[in-house]
C-alpha cells in the first residue's frame, strides 16, 4: 500500500453503530408510523452486541428513545450502550450521511465527507452538518474528526480491510457529485483518503428505484478479503437480467493480489416489490450489516427470504443471522445498510 492508512472491513470489530432516527420532517419521512417500528427493532438487535449511537432532530422523542432503550439495556444486563445528541437531519440513510473511519496506523481517525444526497436529488444541508454535530457531543470520543472536501457516501464503496475497494462508476464518477474530478483523481483522492492501493471498478448493474446511482452496498459486498457476494437475476424477462448477468462477468473477471479469481456467492433474487404508486422498489438482500458477533438480515416478508437466511449461515458460520423486516424502509427506496453506519473499534462515545 502507499498510505499507513486503512479503511477497516466491516467484519472488523465495532464499537458502536450509528442510527438517525427518524422524525416527521424528513424529506422521505413524514409519515414515520411504519418506519420507527424497524428503527426500534434494529437498536434492540444493535446493542446486545455493541454501543449504539442515535441521533434525533426531536429533542422530546429522543429522551424518550434515550429512556426506553437504557432501561432495554439494563433487562438485559448491558447498560450503558446507548449514546445519544440532538441533531437536525434531513433524512434517515447514516450509511451516506455518516462519518467513514480509517485506522491510521492502527489508531482510528474519522473522516467527514461532504453529502450532496446522491448528486442534489433531495434536501441534504442539514445531513451534511451532522457529523460534527455529533462530534460536539463527544460522540466519536477523543479520536480526530477531519473534514475532506469530497462528495463520498458510505454505500458507494466496500472495503476488503487490505487497501481494496469495490465501487460502482455509475455513482462515483457522476458529475452530480465531484463534477471537477475524472476517474485518476477521484482514485488518488480515495487512496490518499482511505489508503485504497485497488478500486474494483463495477460498470454495470442497477436496481430499478434506487435513487443513490447504483451503490455498491445494494449490488455487490466482500464477506470476506476472498470473497464477494452479489446480487444476480436469472429471470431473462426481468427488466434487470442484462445489467446484471454483465456485472456477473466483471466479478468472475477480478483477480485477487496474488492472481486468484475470488471466491463468488449469488444472492437470491427476490421477487418485485412495488410502491403504492406502482414503482418497483430496490429489494436487496445485500444491504446487510454485519456487526460484532451477528448479520443484521433485510428481509422483505417474500418466499426467498429463508434462502437468504441460509446463505448468510454459511458466509458467515460464527455470527447469529437476525432477520429485520425492511419493507417499510424498501417504501423510501432504502434498505438496512442504507441507515447503518458502523464505528470501528477504538472510537468510543463518551
Amino acid at each position: 500500500m502507499t498510505s499507513r492508512c486503512v479503511l477497516p472491513a466491516e467484519w472488523a470489530p465495532q464499537s458502536a453503530i450509528m442510527l438517525t432516527w427518524p422524525h416527521p420532517g424528513s424529506s422521505r419521512g413524514k409519515d414515520i408510523t411504519d418506519t420507527e417500528p424497524v428503527f426500534l427493532e434494529l437498536a434492540r438487535a444493535i446493542l446486545r452486541f455493541e454501543n449504539l449511537i442515535i441521533s434525533c432532530e426531536h429533542v422530546i422523542r429522543l429522551q424518550e428513545l434515550e429512556r426506553e432503550l437504557n432501561a432495554w439495556a439494563a433487562a438485559h444486563e448491558l447498560p450503558g450502550r446507548v449514546h445519544t445528541a440532538p441533531a437536525p437531519a434531513n433524512d434517515i440513510w447514516s450509511r451516506d450521511h455518516g462519518p467513514i473511519t480509517i485506522l491510521n496506523e492502527g489508531q482510528p481517525t474519522v473522516l467527514d465527507f461532504r453529502f450532496n444526497a446522491w448528486g442534489g436529488k433531495f434536501p441534504w444541508e442539514k445531513d451534511d452538518a451532522l457529523n460534527r454535530h455529533l462530534a460536539n457531543f463527544s460522540l466519536f470520543g477523543t479520536a480526530p474528526v477531519h473534514s475532506v472536501d469530497f462528495v463520498l457516501e458510505g454505500g458507494s464503496i466496500d472495503s476488503d480491510g487490505e487497501g481494496t475497494l469495490l465501487a460502482t462508476s455509475e455513482s462515483l464518477l457522476t458529475s452530480t457529485r465531484n463534477a471537477s474530478l475524472d476517474r485518476g483523481a477521484i482514485e488518488q483522492t480515495l487512496s490518499e483518503t482511505l489508503g485504497a492501493d485497488r478500486i474494483l471498478w463495477l460498470n454495470h448493474g442497477y436496481l430499478a428505484g434506487d435513487n443513490t446511482d447504483s451503490h455498491i452496498d445494494a449490488l455487490a459486498r466482500f464477506c470476506a478479503p476472498d470473497h464477494i457476494c452479489y446480487v444476480t437475476c436469472r429471470e431473462v424477462a426481468d427488466e434487470h437480467y442484462s445489467a446484471l448477468a454483465a456485472m456477473e462477468e466483471d466479478l468472475q473477471n477480478y483477480r485477487q493480489r496474488d492472481g486468484q479469481p475470488y471466491k463468488l456467492t449469488a444472492l437470491p433474487w427476490p421477487d418485485p416489490v412495488f410502491s403504492e404508486k406502482g414503482e418497483r422498489l430496490p429489494a436487496t438482500y445485500a444491504s446487510f450489516q454485519i456487526i460484532n458477533g451477528a448479520i443484521l438480515l433485510p428481509v422483505y416478508d417474500l418466499p426467498q427470504d429463508q434462502e437468504a437466511i441460509d446463505i448468510m449461515s454459511t458466509l458467515f458460520p460464527d455470527r447469529e443471522i437476525i432477520p429485520i423486516n425492511c419493507l417499510a424502509l424498501l417504501q423510501q427506496h432504502g434498505s438496512l445498510h442504507s441507515v447503518t453506519m458502523q464505528i470501528p473499534e477504538g472510537v468510543t462515545p463518551v
